[in-house]
C-alpha cells in the first residue's frame, strides 16, 4: 500500500502520454499531462473513463462533443468511436482495462 498525489503523479506525467498509477484488479490507472488532439478510435469491448483533474479536455463524438472541466468525469462506452481534444494542457486520469490499447496523439498517428 501506498499513498498515491494525483496531482504530483500528473505533473511528472509525459506530455500526450500516460504514466500507470496503478492497478486495481485488472483494470489500470493512468494519468498523463494532454494537449492537442488524440487519433479517432473506438475500444469493441471495453469502456473508458475519462476524469479532468485540471484544465478542459473536449471528448469529440462524431455527432457531438462534450466538455468536462476540472473535477468532471464521463465513461465512454465500448465500441463508441472518440477522441480526446485539449486546446490548453489538462492533467487527466485514465482508468480502463488491462487489456485496452490507447491511440498515440494524432499528429504522432
Amino acid at each position: 500500500m501506498q499513498k498515491i498525489s494525483l496531482a504530483a503523479a500528473a505533473a511528472t506525467a509525459p506530455r500526450n502520454g500516460l504514466a500507470e498509477i496503478v492497478r486495481l484488479n485488472d483494470q489500470r490507472i493512468k494519468v498523463g499531462r494532454f494537449e492537442g488532439r488524440f487519433a479517432w478510435h473506438s475500444h469493441e469491448s471495453e469502456d473508458e473513463l475519462f476524469w479532468v483533474l485540471r484544465g478542459r479536455l473536449t471528448l469529440q463524438f462524431r455527432d457531438h462533443d462534450v466538455v468536462l472541466d476540472a473535477g468532471e468525469m464521463l465513461v465512454v462506452p465500448a465500441g463508441i468511436e472518440h477522441r480526446s481534444v485539449a486546446t490548453e494542457e489538462a492533467h487527466v486520469v485514465i482508468i480502463h482495462p488491462a487489456t485496452t490499447v490507447l491511440p498515440p496523439p494524432a499528429d504522432e498517428a
